[in-house]
């Protein structure tokens, strides 16, 4: 894929955000009800979180469709208010080819000047683990992304850190690949 070049996200339909519905408003639009949202991701390619207790297991919910979910912050500029959404909606960008968004949300310092410039994997789900916020200014993400290249399935699993700038606005620095 050249660098720059996208898939037409304004007219992604395919049901679930690719996130998993996670990054949905901290405002819900039907009762109004600020929080964070705790929509399953049951939908289509996306990975269900760890399963809990056979005694404990709560009956999934359908997840946020993506123009409900990522795309506040993909196509209309809100700013993610954690690492936890600004991972997802990254995760989302990754899947749509929307390097420009990427790049907004990289810090410059880490930023890989090619990005964008090859062809990506065909990435098939998102289960984030845990999310930590250390402090004010740096939290940690620790996920499980599936993709696929050349027929072959893949998981990545990786602890992300993230800071918080000046302006507000989170950004990936970099992360920890790990085997397991």
């Amino acid at each position: 894929m050249k660098a720059g070049a996208t898939k037409a996200a304004s007219n992604f339909t395919g049901g679930a955000c690719p996130c998993g519905g996670y990054a949905a408003p901290d405002v819900s639009p039907s009762t109004g009800t600020v929080g964070r949202s705790a929509v399953a991701s049951v939908v289509g390619s996306v990975a269900p979180p760890r399963a809990a207790p056979a005694a404990k297991a709560a009956r999934p919910k359908p997840a946020i469709a993506y123009p409900d979910c990522c795309r506040r912050f993909i196509e209309e500029g809100q700013i993610p208010t954690n690492a936890e959404q600004l991972m997802r909606s990254r995760y989302t960008a990754y899947v749509l080819e929307r390097f420009d968004y990427l790049r907004d949300t990289w810090d410059p310092a880490t930023c890989p000047a090619d990005l964008g410039s090859e062809a990506g994997p065909q990435w098939l789900g998102l289960e984030v683990r845990t999310h930590h916020q250390d402090d004010a200014r740096h939290a940690t993400v620790e996920f499980v992304a599936r993709y696929k290249v050349n027929g072959r399935a893949h998981r990545l699993h990786e602890v992300s850190r993230f800071t918080r700038a000046d302006d507000g606005r989170w950004r990936y620095v970099a992360g920890t690949v790990s085997d397991s």
